[in-house]
Formats: C-alpha cells, structure tokens, sequence
C-alpha cells in the first residue's frame, strides 16, 4: 500500500496536498484498491463552494458508487476533466495523475481535522489494512 508522505489524509481515504493557498485532492491508493476499477468519475462544478467533510464528487467502479467527501473547506478552481475520459488513472496513479479537484482554501486551520501520513499508516493497520 502506497501512502504518500507530505499529504494529509481522511479517515474516508482522501488526501489533500495544501500548497499556500491550494489544496488538491484525490483519492488514497487503499481508496482505489478498495474500490476496485474506476468505471465513472463526476467531478465539481468550477466556482461551487465546499465544506470539509461534505461531498464533493461521486465515483462508481465494478464493486460500488461512493461520494468523494472534501477534507478542507473553499471554493473549487480547477478540476481534473482527464479522469472523467480516462477514470482508471485514478486506479494507475492515484497521488499523481488521479486527482479530482483543487480548491482555494477558506480556513486552513481546518488541517488539524486530519491526519498526517504517519498518523494515516497507523490508521490503515488500526482498521485492519
């Protein structure tokens, strides 16, 4: 199980990398193992608002359909159309490629909500992973 250093992580399986003012996020590689192959991807509209912890895109692959939930507040500016044409480079390449969205943070303080990637390594073997 691949976990990236210098993210933080949901216990939901998402990961934020925050640079200054922007976070992106995506999906943890136990997150795509988990699901399995990604068949569909539904991505945020450009400019809406989203709050941590609420959905913020939906994904569906050959075992389930799950919402993708933000890990930080604020608005989206960018969203990654590749992976709506091309679903499975979240399966490929989860921290890289496979992102679905980057927002301008509203409140940053917000990070203490969620774990680092030691935090999240013990997590995965306190769930049982």
């Amino acid at each position: 199980m691949n976990i990236e250093k210098r993210l933080f992580y949901t216990k939901e399986h998402e990961w934020v990398r925050i640079e200054g003012k922007e976070a992106t996020i995506g999906i943890s590689d136990y997150a795509q193992a988990s699901l399995g192959d990604v068949t569909f991807v539904e991505l945020p509209e450009i400019g809406a608002e989203v709050e941590q912890f609420k959905p913020i895109a939906a994904i569906e692959s050959v075992k389930t359909a799950s919402e993708i939930y933000a890990p930080l507040s604020g608005k989206v500016i960018k969203v990654n159309e590749e992976i709506v044409h091309a679903p499975e480079l979240i399966n490929q390449a989860p921290y890289t490629e496979g992102w679905f969205a980057v927002i301008e943070l509203k409140d940053e303080a917000e990070k203490a909500n969620l774990m680092d990637d030691a935090v999240y390594e013990e997590y995965l073997i306190e769930i049982g992973d």
